[in-house]
């Protein structure tokens, strides 16, 4: 099968097709579908594995979290790695691997179900963890080699659009559908097992759309610098966090963006339900609403940071704004009456403003590699880590500040409170460290960028940055053969050529 080998258009190019205009790159279209089918298959069993396993394991739902957590170690280790890897053999390869390992392990996973074994299961369900960050998390490496600058951003917003559309949102509607069509739920788990089935139908799927519906040869080639072996392209992203003070502050904002989350996560649940009267099912859509806002916003805050600029967006939309939407999220349902369908409507748009929010962080995804420009796939690969560690970091904080306030006494609301402002100090560490992480990509963007309005071009502004010429053009002007060969360059470099 032959790779295409054109490059991607430049912003304003007459050959530009709408997918281009809005930021999903033409030669990646199927890609991003691809990533929204394999997420909506792993997001099948988000919300029915734990009791799904309780029941046909026959083991208490501590086993079963151990075993999930062992998972989600693997996703945290696969997610560096899809990073690594893609600079050592292409993205390409890396989704086919990520792919077949979810597929061999799923369906080794659902025979160990069958069989009512707790220990296959563990070891099935941990190895199965390497596979979806692999196939998710390199394809964001191949937009960032494929992407024109001038949208970066935009196309990683509407990968995120893709994977958090999958993964929970869509999955979690599939299975609504698929377990009574297989049999219904309950003891047995018929429906459940009928539903894992046709998640792992849904990933062949998504691996098919992408390996043959995306054809661009970038995909296909080492990102990584020629001479470099292959343990040093390996670690090489682990040597960078250490090595390039910049990059170690990238990973430390896009390692604190989403930890409140899930810190919220673990809190939130009991204050809403039980606390302020408004039961399970009320939360439980208060965290759809809260999702399903970021989903639709990302690929606007995507679009926004090209246009503003990377990092301004980052540090008054992400940090920021979350700051200041997870203050409305926490202290406006205790600021309505209890129990009141007003103040739950209330609470729900304030939840909205942090899931809002958070989607500024988006621009994140453009500035990690462009930090490190010769191991964009290392630096993606401590993105990624920071993205898995996010869940760790939220835990923790609730963690150690439900055992300080133990200690001293404190009550309920003082202490979750305490969660809440130390996830605001935090944020406020991003927002000191977001102003070092400049990056040539993104200079222009921040001096012209606008938010409202047309932009004007950078000549406009800044008279001094037209360069004089150095001897008088002949009063001829140039000659025909100058300017023949001025447009050669030009169209050759909007075509993007060869690489």
């Amino acid at each position: 099968m032959t790779t295409a080998t054109r490059g991607p258009l430049a912003a304003g190019h007459p050959d530009e097709t709408r997918l281009d205009r809005i930021g999903i790159p033409h030669l990646l279209r199927f890609g991003f579908l691809a990533v929204l089918l394999v997420m909506t298959g792993v997001g099948v069993e988000s919300n029915i594995l734990t009791p799904h396993m309780v029941d046909v394991l026959g083991s208490p739902e501590a086993t079963v979290s151990t075993i999930i957590t062992g998972h989600s170690v693997s996703v945290l280790i696969a997610s560096y790695l899809a990073g690594a890897l893609s600079d050592l053999f292409g993205p390409r390869r890396v989704m086919a691997v990520g792919a077949a390992v979810f597929l061999l392990f799923q369906v080794l996973f659902l025979v160990a179900l069958s069989l009512g074994s707790v220990e296959m299961a563990a070891v099935t369900y941990f190895l199965r963890g390497f596979g979806f960050p692999m196939f998710a998390f390199a394809f964001l490496v191949w937009i960032n080699v494929t992407a024109p600058p001038e949208r970066n951003s935009t196309a990683i917003g509407w990968f995120y659009v893709m994977y958090t559309g999958g993964l929970p949102t869509l999955g979690s509607l599939v299975a609504i559908g698929a377990i009574p069509a297989f049999g219904g739920g309950g003891v047995g788990g018929v429906g459940e097992t009928g539903a894992m089935w046709l998640a792992g139908g849904l990933v062949a799927l998504g691996f098919l759309v992408g390996w043959f519906g995306v054809r661009d040869a970038r995909g296909s080639r080492r990102l990584a610098p020629e001479g470099e072996t292959s343990m040093q392209v390996i670690t090489a992203g682990l040597r960078l966090t250490f090595t390039n003070r910049r990059v170690a502050m990238g990973f430390l904002v896009r390692l604190i963006n989403t930890a409140p989350q899930f810190g919220m996560f673990i809190v939130l649940p009991a204050v809403i339900a039980t606390t302020l009267e408004w039961g399970q099912s009320r939360w439980l859509a208060m965290t759809v609403a809260v999702y399903a806002t970021n989903i639709l916003v990302n690929a606007v805050f995507g679009a926004i940071g090209d246009r503003w600029g990377w990092r301004r967006t980052v540090k008054w939309f992400g940090i920021t704004g979350s700051a200041i939407g997870l203050l409305l999220w926490w202290y406006v349902p205790h600021l309505v009456p209890a129990g009141s369908t007003w103040g739950y409507l209330l609470s729900v748009v304030a939840g909205c403003v942090f899931g809002c929010l958070l989607a500024g962080f988006v621009p994140m995804g453009a500035i990690m590699p462009a930090l490190a420009p010769d191991h964009k796939g290392a630096a993606m690969a401590m993105y990624t880590t920071a993205a898995g560690g996010a869940t760790f970091l939220g835990s923790a904080v609730v963690a150690v500040v439900f055992t300080v306030a133990e200690w001293f006494g404190m009550g309920d609301f003082a202490r979750n409170s305490l969660v809440v402002w130390v996830f605001v100090a935090l944020y406020g560490c991003a927002f000191l460290m977001i102003r070092h992480l400049e990056v040539p990509e993104d200079e222009e963007k921040e001096k012209h960028g606008r938010l409202f309005g047309r932009r004007r071009p950078a000549e406009e502004l800044d008279p001094a940055r037209v360069e004089t010429p150095q001897s008088p053009t002949p009063a001829g002007g140039p000659t025909a053969d100058a300017v023949d060969a001025v447009d050669s360059v030009d169209s050759a470099d909007l075509r993007g050529g060869e690489r």
